[in-house]
């Protein structure tokens, strides 16, 4: 009887993801109310409530789920080259760019930001900032990592939200290996 119930669980968590996905890439937050999530889903408006407690919350969740499920498989793979990593990450948000827009002009700007930060951050080892950037104590490197995270998450909002279309993958992937490259250098332009 449990597993029937954890599968039917899933299932409506699922359903949830794929509509909010859905309806927020065709007609943004604004006008999004919690019925029309629920009805796309086929479950009940109570059942969005007892499993998120409110629609920015399934929204904001529908897009960490969006990420650990397509982004993460995509763009994780440490052992790939960096410029694989970042174009398979720009790639991702272009393809869902309306959702992504969306989510980081609305209602749920704040906390879609902070979880993208996080992933940014995911994406960083201590162990690499301390290959590149010498002995940091963890703090320091805690620190260093979440700089490199905000501010690859403010290049890659503002090309979602701003830059002509189509977007180009490439040309994100190109900027930010610059960056990361940039960074890697002593301050004599020398590589570490």
């Amino acid at each position: 009887m449990q597993d029937r119930q954890d599968r039917r669980v899933r299932r409506s968590r699922a359903a949830l993801m794929a509509a909010a996905v859905r309806l927020v890439s065709e007609r943004g937050t604004t006008a999004l109310p919690v019925g029309d999530l629920s009805d796309a889903a086929d479950v009940s408006r109570q059942l969005v409530y007892l499993q998120f407690g409110d629609r920015d919350a399934l929204l904001v969740a529908a897009a960490t789920d969006l990420v650990e499920r397509e982004l993460i498989p995509e763009a994780g793979d440490e052992g790939a080259p960096p410029r694989a990593r970042m174009l398979a990450m720009a790639r991702h948000f272009a393809r869902h760019r309306p959702f992504y827009r969306a989510m980081l002009t609305g209602s749920c700007a704040f906390p879609m930001t902070r979880a993208l930060n996080k992933l940014f951050g995911s994406l960083i080892t201590m162990t690499g900032l301390r290959e590149v950037f010498g002995g940091l104590d963890d703090a320091t490197a805690r620190d260093l990592a979440a700089l490199i995270a905000g501010g690859t998450g403010t290049i890659v909002n503002d090309w979602l939200i701003d830059a002509d279309d189509p977007l180009d993958p490439d040309a994100l992937a190109d900027r930010l290996l610059r960056l990361s490259t940039t960074l890697a250098r002593t301050p004599g332009g020398r590589p570490r």
